[in-house]
């Protein structure tokens, strides 16, 4: 199992790698064992969907797909500006931070 903790649901993230670059979106789903993040509005594949009681029509639809973890890199609220992250430990808790500005992400 790999430990993937510097990027969370929720999270603002930028593409800094792929035919998606420089595209930002909102983390929808993060896979741990896998590394890989799925971003709102990004990475969008064409499907083919086979007829179904929910799906009468059928047909191509789009898609997010996976991204690997290794592609993004997190916005910082503060800065706004795409950083690395960092941990520091703050009244007993582990807390991420900005490594361009040092402000707390979480």
């Amino acid at each position: 199992m790999l430990k993937f903790k510097k990027i969370k649901k929720d999270d603002t993230v930028k593409v800094i790698a792929g035919k998606n670059i420089n595209k930002t979106g909102k983390v929808i789903e993060v896979d741990r064992e896998d590394g890989r993040v799925l971003v709102e509005g990004v990475n969008i594949v064409k499907k083919t969907m086979k007829k179904s009681k929910e799906n009468q029509q059928g047909g191509i639809t789009e898609v997010e797909a996976f991204l690997d973890v290794s592609k993004v890199m997190v916005i910082c609220p503060k800065c706004k500006k795409e950083t690395r992250v960092g941990f520091k430990e703050e009244n007993g808790k582990k807390v991420r931070f900005c490594k361009k500005c040092n402000a707390a992400i979480d």
